[in-house]
């Protein structure tokens, strides 16, 4: 049964048994070519439970508990996932599989970790209330400290990093993309610049040390907000930069801002919420004020109920929602606001996560000081499935720069030359494609 589910897989497959036998699988196989990986299964009630349920999120719950190894390329074998899901046999096939597997006898059970799952809500449903947002805020950000800073650059910025060249490392790329949000709000001395959700802190204190704002930060972790005060203070800039643990809704006024920037906070927000959400930036926003929104996109429109959304929800983003940039751009423009500039980055976040699941796997062991066993396995495959979902793009990454519709005058300069510095240019014109 295994042959016949395996294959068709486009490639080789190595699996070993608990027994201790091992075979080969696949396309590639009868052409001996080599295994890119191998697939170790525990027990039989694990091989039972996968062929029986043929749902591909199995796989990656059996992974989590450890009844299902990976040796060898995690970005190789996470190919198994449409595989299986786009996998069709006669129903004569599957029936002789279920017998055979009920009769299978039935492995001792063994205990192991299991990852936290997200906070059920009574409709299963989000509303997105300021209580909900909070518990998910919570559960994804305030995992540990720590743990972020195994496989975070030294900065702490946890979005995706803008390679100005091929070679550059995490830390030059991450330098570089708060540089690159810095000069397309052109960014002065003396203007006030807030930024929603903004993590461990770095965005306003790079630009209030490097451009000489006045920053406000606003955050729903505790953990992210107690780490960034301390920042501010070892940085001196407590006159200049505040954090506050607020809702975006709590924040009052209107015409408070300069510059308004949310990095990788609007996914968060819930696609019914984002009328509310932009229209709320455009309050604070003053005349002439420039908004800069970067944020995750999908391909297809609305959050429906897929086999990615199911993961992403249970494990690890709890109520993230994502929609296609061009509804995302007419929502904005609902709200008010004209749009400057598009300007998609979805090669530099694929290679972004690719640093982050090599440093996550440099630092297992470090990790599970931290997290247990089945948490560290969720985010590795997490990660490698959002590398390979940017890679193919059917996730996107887009910074769009935007301005109040009914200022009389240009908020930004006639072209693009302030965003990019000329000798960078010249040096790598097409450094991250090559």
């Amino acid at each position: 049964m295994l042959h016949k589910l395996l294959a068709p897989f486009d490639g080789a497959i190595a699996v070993r048994m608990y027994d201790g036998s091992s075979a080969l699988f696949g396309r590639g196989a009868s052409g001996a070519q080599e295994p890119t990986f191998t697939l170790c299964l525990r027990d039989a009630d694990t091989v039972r439970r996968l062929l029986l349920g043929r749902d591909p999120l199995r796989l990656a719950e059996a992974y989590f508990r450890g009844d299902l190894e990976v040796d060898g390329d995690l970005f190789a074998a996470l190919t198994l996932k449409d595989h299986v899901h786009a996998l069709q046999l006669p129903a004569l096939d599957w029936l002789k599989l279920a017998i055979r597997m009920l009769r299978t006898s039935t492995s001792p059970q063994v205990q192991t970790s299991a990852p936290a799952q997200r906070p059920i809500h009574a409709s299963n449903v989000a509303d997105h209330s300021r209580a909900e947002n909070r518990q998910a805020i919570s559960f994804h950000y305030d995992l540990s400290n720590d743990f972020y800073r195994l496989w975070l650059d030294e900065s702490m910025v946890y979005s995706c990093a803008y390679f100005e060249a091929g070679g550059h490392s995490l830390e030059q790329a991450q330098a570089a993309k708060l540089d690159h949000i810095c000069r397309k709000l052109q960014l002065a001395p003396g203007e006030a610049f807030l930024d929603i959700g903004c993590g461990w802190g770095a965005l306003i204190v790079h630009a209030a040390q490097n451009y000489g704002v006045q920053a406000h930060g606003i955050t729903l972790s505790k953990r992210q907000f107690e780490w960034a005060n301390k920042r501010v203070k070892e940085a001196g800039l407590g006159g200049r930069v505040c954090v506050s643990l607020m809702d975006y809704r709590d924040l009052k006024g209107t015409g408070c801002y300069d510059k308004i920037a949310s990095i990788g906070m609007f996914e968060h927000v819930g696609l019914k919420r984002l009328p509310e959400y932009f229209d709320t930036v455009h309050r604070l926003l003053r005349p002439h004020g420039v908004f800069l929104n970067h944020g995750i996109t999908h391909c297809m429109e609305g959050w429906g109920d897929a086999i990615s959304s199911r993961f992403i929800n249970r494990y690890v983003f709890p109520d993230g929602e994502l929609d296609t940039v061009g509804n995302i751009q007419r929502t904005m423009e609902r709200s008010g606001f004209e749009i400057m500039d598009v300007e998609g980055l979805r090669p530099h976040y694929a290679r972004t996560l690719r640093h982050w699941v090599q440093r996550l796997e440099q630092s297992h062991g470090q990790a599970l000081a931290y997290v247990n066993e089945a948490t560290f396995r969720v985010w590795r495959l997490y990660m490698a499935a959002c590398a390979l979902e940017f890679e193919s793009g059917e996730l996107g990454v887009y910074q769009i720069l935007a301005g109040r519709r009914a200022d009389s005058a240009r908020t930004v300069p006639m072209t693009r030359h302030y965003m990019y510095p000329l000798e960078s240019w010249r040096s790598h014109p097409h450094s991250v494609t090559t």
